[in-house]
């Protein structure tokens, strides 16, 4: 089953048409930011893939007032 999560897509690192890119890209971005956790989330039109702080989640407790969209979870870096 997919994991459904919310951000602000303002919040989005990058966006890519290529798996592959948005992960290499995600894991440098890991690296330079002292292993901070990274998600490689698949839009919800499945054409794109966007990276996401896993601190950017919107929960239940920051969700005021915030611009959400659904995405679902590819890879935990």
């Amino acid at each position: 089953m997919d994991e459904i999560v919310f951000f602000n897509p303002g919040d989005s690192i990058g966006n890519f048409h290529d798996h592959n890119e948005a992960v290499k890209t995600a894991q440098i971005y890991k690296e330079k930011e002292h292993n901070k956790k990274v998600l490689v989330v698949h839009g919800v039109d499945n054409k794109n893939f966007d990276i996401f702080m896993a601190d950017d989640i919107i929960s239940h407790d920051n969700e005021r007032n915030a611009i959400q969209k659904p995405y679902k979870i590819s890879d935990r870096i």
